[in-house]
């Protein structure tokens, strides 16, 4: 009797050693947005310049394209530099919806089409689930700090370089037009 008990104790054991290596094993450093730790991305080498009527107004950004990265966002983020932003690409123009669910920073959204063109500029209040929106279909969106846009100048209709920001045809969008089209092309 006493052997059987040693035995199931042994076998408890290898099985917690096991579970515990397992989770060793899977564990990432990086967080999620069930984490209660900021994402901090690598900072993009290339400046992303909005071209504004006040001349070019430059940021370093980090990017958000893949599900993870822009469901996690700048959520948690206590603050960055006036000049810093995080730039969420989506593979094709659609229908957007942001909130600011755990992200205790206030923020600019600023919602850019397709061709790199800004489509709207919406504001973020702190750890509000409120549904921030362009109410038309974009590719990317561009997180700053409130106020960034309006103290640079940055307006509705304004555009965004950066190499990430192409102004190429992509998935729903139409072909660029090449100048082969019959009758000289263009409209």
């Amino acid at each position: 009797m006493a052997h059987r008990n040693w035995l199931t104790a042994g076998v408890m054991c290898a099985v917690i050693a096991v579970i515990v290596a397992a989770g060793v094993f899977f564990y990432s450093d990086r967080p999620t947005s069930a984490d209660s730790r900021a994402m901090i991305l690598p900072v993009d080498p290339a400046p992303l310049v909005v071209v504004t009527k006040g001349g070019d107004r430059s940021f370093s950004i980090e990017i958000a394209d893949t599900d993870p990265e822009r469901e996690a966002g700048l959520m948690y983020r206590q603050d960055m530099p006036d000049d810093h932003g995080m730039l969420f690409v989506f593979e094709m123009p659609q229908q957007v919806n942001f909130w600011m669910h755990n992200t205790p920073m206030p923020l600019d959204l600023v919602f850019v089409g397709q061709d790199g063109k800004i489509r709207a500029i919406k504001h973020g209040e702190p750890q509000s689930d409120a549904v921030v929106s362009p109410g038309v279909p974009v590719r990317f969106v561009l997180e700053l700090k409130a106020g960034t846009a309006a103290r640079n100048g940055i307006e509705y209709g304004d555009l965004l370089r950066h190499p990430a920001v192409g102004t190429v045809s992509g998935p729903g969008m139409p072909p660029a037009d090449n100048g082969d089209a019959p009758n000289g092309g263009g409209g």
